[in-house]
């Protein structure tokens, strides 16, 4: 079985500062694949570049053999994601917001009910398709948002931070949803965690990232072999000398944030 991401020599700068120092890694057709660090790390400025929302700074990147940046269209036809914040509309049923997602990817019309009936029936909402979103809870929007990721029959799903926010219970639903597909169709998963128990449960290869770099990959015995200890904890923390960082963000993405209110504010538009 081939390898369905390549990545190589990634970097990504912001003005002075690296995000991503130059990364390699491949991910197998099929596989179940995370990303572990904490927040700041360069997890979610690396799945912006695979899914063709970030520019590299240079190195390459194929996505099922296509380069983001020279064919982002076929690119994106290969993926779904579901992303670190809440992207559906509110304002629309279950079903409209499928629909929605179906027309922008032209999925046939002839086909497009068939295939919504079956995503939402695959993640248990089909009594609520015609409800609302903005009365659905923190874990059926992302059960939402994983249907709406798989409907126009990707071949990879990325997961960015998907979890984050639910609660225990949720979280081990939606990761049940997400092995069950990975099994069924065969669809390879990318997704990105500062979770010790998601990545050693659901992963079958780990890359550990922290300051942009990754420091050392496997699966969760081979990294605990190679650092001679018990658990995935102590193997990060054995290769970083730091703890996972629960934290609100990197220096950099409270900047961003901050900038991003004073443009808003100021009434300027791009």
């Amino acid at each position: 079985m081939g390898n369905i991401i390549e990545v190589r020599d990634l970097t990504k700068k912001f003005g002075e500062f690296v995000a991503v120092k130059g990364i390699s890694f491949s991910v197998e057709d099929g596989g179940i694949f995370a990303f572990l660090g904490p927040n700041g790390a360069g997890k979610s400025t690396t799945i912006k570049m695979l899914t063709t929302l970030l520019r590299p700074t240079s190195g390459t990147i194929r996505i099922n053999g296509y380069d983001p940046v020279t064919d982002s269209d076929l690119t994106r036809k290969s993926f779904g994601i579901v992303f670190q914040d809440p992207s559906l509309d509110d304002d629309l049923t279950a079903f409209e917001n499928l629909e929605l997602h179906g027309v922008l990817y032209r999925v046939p019309q002839d086909t497009l009910t068939k295939r919504i009936d079956e995503m939402l029936t695959l993640v248990e909402l089909s009594d609520r398709r015609n409800d609302f979103v903005r009365d659905f809870s923190g874990g059926m929007k992302r059960r939402l948002e994983i249907a709406r990721g798989l409907l126009h029959h990707p071949k990879i799903i990325f997961l960015d931070e998907p979890t984050l926010g639910l609660d225990p219970q949720t979280r081990n639903h939606l990761w049940s949803y997400v092995q069950k597909l990975n099994a069924d169709e065969g669809i390879t998963v990318f997704f990105t965690t500062h979770y010790m128990e998601e990545a050693d449960r659901v992963a079958k290869t780990i890359a550990i990232i922290d300051h942009g770099l990754i420091i050392a990959q496997g699966n969760s015995d081979e990294l605990k072999k190679q650092t001679g200890t018990k658990s995935l904890e102590d193997a990060f923390l054995a290769l970083t000398g730091n703890a996972i960082r629960d934290e609100a963000g990197s220096s950099l993405d409270r900047m961003r944030m901050m900038h991003g209110r004073m443009w808003r504010g100021s009434g300027r538009r791009s």
